[in-house]
């Protein structure tokens, strides 16, 4: 064994001595589990990170939880973490993985040599939607508009996002063009190596428009700094209900970029059920609304089956937009 598989090992084995192991608790009250160990497959402050440490959070003041406890374990793509959990697989039964829609698309490109469907699916829990944005003084102050200069000079509307060509804000910008009866290959996208340059790139003129994520979008929008155009849900988002959806606007593009959880496969039937029975509780909880309001996220609880069916659709809608981009 390597000296950093043990060294591994061993800290994790000091950090769960620290309290009993997974189950159903004994407890009086409502705990409903003793502990939840998380894996996150990225590092620390992105949003895989956010979203467990948050469930945690919000698990443990709601007291459904007595114990969490995060590990972050980047490399990848997410599959090293991806990985470990499946070669781990007798000894995880107290663990949950947080992952998004990257696993779909870095499945699908090769990235990682794992899907979701070598995992226990546990269950969706959050979404952010997509939006297009422009600058909050720009001409531009309707898709319509966009769209209009677009027919007119295809050059004119450059989009741009914090992902490279044929990552997530290049598919969400080609979805949305796709959706409003454009040829999805055919408009002009930059891509920046983050959100912060892809939106200095807005400033700057660069590009005209911005594809990002919604919660971003609020925040920006909030602060005076953008307009935006569309949002990728099927209605209004209450959290920012000045922001029309697409599909009122005729346009058919819809996206989520889902966050949730999985187990180990082979994870014993109730185990999965206290699992999903746990996260249903918390999503109903005070003490959640407050870790949900914080991110800028939607509920959105898919559980085992529904979860399944819900990635095998966005891993259709994906796949068969990157083979028509050239990426497959």
């Amino acid at each position: 064994m390597n000296t950093y598989g043990w060294t591994r090992r061993a800290l994790i084995a000091t950090a769960m001595t620290s309290f009993a192991m997974l189950g159903m608790a004994k407890a009086d009250g409502h705990q409903m589990m003793e502990s939840v160990h998380f894996l996150i497959p990225g590092g620390a402050g992105g949003g895989w990170d956010g979203t467990a440490r948050g469930t945690g959070e919000a698990l443990m003041n709601a007291g459904l939880v007595g114990n969490a406890t995060f590990e972050n374990l980047s490399g990848g793509g997410g599959g090293v973490a991806i990985a470990n959990l499946i070669e781990n697989a007798a000894s995880s039964e107290g663990t949950l993985m947080v992952n998004s829609t990257p696993i779909v698309i870095r499945a699908l490109t090769g990235e990682i040599s794992q899907s979701f469907r070598d995992l226990t699916m546990v269950a969706g829990t959050v979404g952010d939607y997509a939006a297009l944005v422009v600058l909050a003084d720009s001409p531009i102050t309707s898709m319509e508009e966009a769209l209009a200069l677009y027919r007119e000079d295809p050059d004119a509307l450059t989009i741009g996002g914090g992902s490279v060509p044929g990552g997530m804000d290049h598919l969400v910008a080609a979805i949305i063009m796709q959706g409003a009866g454009e040829d999805p290959t055919a408009f002009n996208y930059i891509g920046y190596d983050a959100g912060g340059e892809a939106m200095a790139g807005l400033l700057s003129g660069e590009i005209k428009a911005l594809s990002t994520g919604f919660s971003e979008a609020i925040a920006l929008a909030s602060q005076g700094e953008v307009r935006i155009l569309g949002v990728t849900s099927p209605e209004r988002v209450p959290a920012y209900d000045a922001a029309p959806s697409f599909k009122e606007m005729g346009i058919d593009a819809q996206f989520v970029n889902w966050r949730g959880f999985f187990a180990a496969p082979g994870l014993p039937e109730e185990k999965l059920a206290a699992y999903q029975d746990m996260l249903a509780k918390m999503m109903e909880t005070p003490e959640w609304e407050k870790v949900r309001a914080r991110m800028g996220l939607v509920n959105i609880f898919y559980p085992g089956d529904e979860f399944t069916n819900f990635l095998e659709a966005q891993e259709t809608q994906i796949g068969d937009l990157m083979r028509e981009l050239g990426f497959l």
